[in-house]
């Protein structure tokens, strides 16, 4: 096939160029259907007016429009020079005509009525983002949209019945019967963070047992952190009270160790972890991985992020938080150690004084654990004309009784 001649013809289309269009929003399914209306500048004097165009077509859904100058012209019109050229099959020649590029944009309407703008003005950032997902979002973004506001409406419901019961249940009850049953519930949150407690054993140390507070696994790793403890000397001991490395009860525990190895070993061992847990609850939110330290065995660690911390949801991420409830469970451990320490028998106002407890809280959960409570003269850091209780864990367990007043409640199944 021979091939085809051409000729130029742009000095006679200088001033109508041919247009090249391109929609900015993808192709379109029928471009053969479209029509395309130019619009041209009057200012013909004006040697850069007068090459102004304004390019419209419409389509079912949408009105595009493109232009050649303004802030939003392509400037591949500017960086080079376009052509379009022009066929005749019958006599093989093409003709060659100056073109211009247009980049065809969707119009959207905004001519808002101004009461509308300003309320759109007073929206909040979210109810806008909310409004641009109805008009334009996705098929997710609008089905979680639409359930948010359900809950939204379900989460207003439910307060709005709850303030009402509320307040029934306040006519009906009184103040005083609601003052009852929240101590109630308070001793009843307290047993749900209880380790097991044997009924049956024939001896204290059966009831709970040490199993149960420190595994196997977890005692053996206690082995070398402790071995600091196990070999302090009277100076020792003397310089850690100076700096207050240690709770009180640890520091005073120290000058007591026995001489046999393996219970110097054990009681070592205990009273490391005890101090652990009682530093542990003074923290609120855990920030790092080994919130107690390169020292703490990494197994202890875990068994101190897992078992006596909650987690919260707080500026966008999960955190662990030593909350009230889990402060109740550490305080129920650290009395038990200390009854294993301490033959079933330990000051419960020393241990109280170490973890920043009121006398009432304290005696709430050793209550819980069924101990007996007495009162006894002196003790570790107190003044000698100071009052302070014992808690005693002994054979056969006292009955958990309801508070003064208040009968016991019937447990509904």
């Amino acid at each position: 096939m021979a091939a085809a001649t051409w000729r130029y013809r742009g000095d006679l289309e200088a001033e109508r160029p041919a247009a090249l269009v391109r929609f900015a929003n993808g192709r379109l399914r029928s471009p053969e259907s479209l029509r395309f209306t130019v619009y041209r500048s009057r200012d013909t004097a004006h040697p850069r007016k007068r090459h102004r165009r304004i390019l419209v077509s419409e389509t079912e859904r949408l009105c595009y429009v493109g232009h050649n100058f303004g802030s939003g012209v392509m400037r591949c019109n500017s960086l080079c020079r376009y052509f379009v050229g022009v066929l005749d099959k019958d006599s093989g020649q093409m003709e060659v005509y100056n073109a211009e590029m247009f980049n065809m944009q969707p119009l959207l309407s905004d001519n808002l009525i101004p009461d509308d703008t300003k309320d759109y003005q007073k929206k909040s950032y979210r109810e806008k983002v909310d409004l641009c997902i109805e008009a334009f979002g996705t098929s997710k973004q609008k089905r979680a949209l639409s359930s948010r506001r359900m809950n939204a409406v379900g989460n207003d419901i439910v307060s709005t019945a709850v303030t009402k019961a509320a307040a029934n249940i306040i006519d009906a009850k009184g103040v005083t019967a609601l003052m009852q049953d929240v101590a109630q519930d308070d001793v009843q949150t307290i047993s749900a963070f209880l380790p097991p407690c044997h009924e049956d054993a024939d001896r204290p140390e059966h009831v709970y047992k040490f199993e149960d507070i420190l595994s196997p696994t977890e005692y053996e790793a206690l082995r070398v952190p402790a071995a600091a403890l196990a070999s302090a000397t009277a100076e020792d001991i003397a310089k850690k009270a100076e700096e207050r490395s240690h709770c009180s009860f640890v520091l005073e525990e120290l000058k007591f160790l026995p001489a046999d190895e393996k219970s110097r070993d054990h009681k070592a061992r205990c009273l490391w972890f005890l101090d652990t847990l009682i530093k542990f609850s003074h923290l609120k939110v855990i920030k790092k991985k080994h919130p107690m330290g390169p020292e703490c065995p990494h197994i202890i660690s875990r068994k101190l992020m897992k078992n006596f911390t909650s987690l919260t949801y707080n500026n966008g991420s999960v955190q662990n938080l030593v909350s009230a409830s889990m402060k109740a469970k550490i305080t129920a451990y650290v009395i038990l150690l200390a009854l294993h320490i301490n033959n079933f028998q330990t000051d419960l106002t020393v241990l109280q004084n170490d973890m920043k407890l009121q006398e009432s809280r304290i005696l709430d959960i050793a209550k819980a654990l069924r101990l007996k409570i007495s009162k006894a003269k002196g003790g570790l850091g107190l003044e000698n004309d100071q009052n302070h209780k014992l808690g005693t864990l002994s054979l056969p367990l006292p009955m958990q009784k309801a508070p003064a007043g208040q009968r016991k409640r019937k447990k509904i199944n």
